[in-house]
């Protein structure tokens, strides 16, 4: 799989992130603290001052991108990895999306505005949106996709499981962003974002193991 001119792009993004945090920080008043954190219901709790916050979306992406661009090198089923490119690359590219909005987001109160507590609800549920439409066509590999030893052993588990994820993680995106559009509870929002990212990351774990329990003595029947 190729990698370069994503990676490329993502360093480009980074030194025009860079420059945008040291521009901000330039005109923040003197004083001022920018979100840093949030919690689950999507309330800020953690605040820094306005260059290493808003320099953090900026080195978190260019670790991601050296992770995405190793990743390829590593892998020992490259026969495979090719037909898993579309869902390496979405996430990548969905990733670079997610961190200049989130340092949009950090900057915000510099120019007067103040993002609601569903702002990163709804970025995260773009992210499972994104994520789950290019679930499907990815094949066995040991560093994409839903990796279990029921998975990568068996291309028809690692096909169904995929399609099951695929669904629930736009099922489970879908509802986030929902939730971060309406105006609703702090309460609401955090069964939303746990309860969304439960059943995206362990309802296809789970069923990878009844697939493979259920065909281990049938061959490949449905």
């Amino acid at each position: 799989m190729k990698v370069r001119s994503l990676l490329l792009v993502n360093l480009l993004l980074v030194a025009l992130m860079a420059g945008f945090a040291f521009w901000v920080a330039g005109i923040a008043p003197v004083g001022m603290e920018l979100p840093t954190h949030w919690n689950a219901a999507g309330e800020v709790d953690q605040t820094m001052s306005p260059l290493p916050a808003l320099l953090m979306p900026a080195g978190v992406s260019l670790f991601v991108a050296l992770v995405f661009a190793v990743t390829p090198m590593l892998e020992p089923l490259q026969d495979k990895l090719d037909k898993s490119a579309p869902l390496l690359r979405a996430v990548w590219i969905g990733i670079m999306a997610l961190f200049v909005a989130l340092q949009g987001i950090i900057a915000a109160p510099v120019f007067g505005y103040s993002p609601g507590a569903g702002a990163i609800m709804l970025l995260v549920g773009l992210l499972f949106v994104v994520i789950g439409n290019t679930l499907p066509k990815s094949r066995p590999g040991f560093f994409v996709g839903i990796r279990t030893p029921w998975t990568i052993t068996d291309e028809d588990n690692w096909v169904a499981t995929h399609r099951l994820g695929g669904k629930l993680f736009m099922l489970a995106g879908g509802a986030l962003v929902i939730a971060a559009l309406l105006d609703v509870s702090a309460g609401l929002r955090l069964a939303v974002m746990l309860g969304g990212t439960l059943l995206a990351a362990l309802v296809p774990v789970i069923y990878s193991w009844w697939f493979w329990r259920t065909h281990s003595h049938t061959g490949k029947e449905a």
